[in-house]
């Protein structure tokens, strides 16, 4: 009788325990999925940042508050993720507008390539564009925009007049995803 006893409290223990533990479990994974979400949620209010300009000279990004922006934010790594929507945008006009205002954020922080050649680079592949180019240096766009790791990404980012992000995509967009970007971008037109 007394080992029937002493077998129930290691099984109630052993139970508590792994309920404990299971439970313990499922509040990390809700934590950790929340707090994910609640990083997506859209729109959300966001800062002018100081960046740096060609010259290494500190400045904030030009037309906050004035007009929308459309951001790339690109990974030198990643600067051709999305070519064809570059080249799409850019052929079609489909959200040329005096509202909006393009410019080019280079992820210094994540480069794998010295700065300077990076520069040089960014400044050679903008020849054909009036969009200013901006150095970040420290990642600071992405974690003050909250916009997680953006190593080896192009980043598409779309701030309205109100200094609240709109959206945001990592990565190379797929098409679905190209036309839910430009039917976005449309609306600030």
């Amino acid at each position: 009788m007394q080992h029937t006893a002493i077998i129930g409290e290691i099984f109630a223990i052993f139970y508590c325990t792994m309920k404990t533990n299971f439970t313990i479990l499922l509040l990390a994974i809700l934590v950790c999925v929340t707090s994910d979400t609640e990083a997506q949620e859209l729109p959300r209010k966001v800062r002018n940042m100081a960046l740096e300009d060609q010259e290494s000279q500190r400045v904030y990004i030009p037309h906050w508050g004035e007009k929308n922006l459309l951001i790339f934010y690109i990974d030198p790594e990643a600067a051709t993720q999305n070519d064809d929507l570059l080249d799409y945008i850019s052929s079609t006009m489909c959200i040329s507008s005096p509202n909006i205002k393009g410019l080019g954020i280079v992820n210094l922080k994540d480069a794998v390539y010295p700065n300077w050649m990076v520069r040089k680079m960014a400044n050679s592949r903008n020849t054909n564009s009036d969009a200013p180019i901006l150095y970040d240096t420290n990642n600071n766009i992405s974690e003050a925009w909250d916009l997680g790791n953006c190593n080896n990404k192009f980043v598409t980012i779309l701030i309205n007049k109100s200094g609240e992000l709109i959206y945001f995509y990592k990565g190379a967009m797929p098409k679905s995803e190209q036309q839910r970007f430009i039917s976005i971008a449309q609306t600030l037109l």
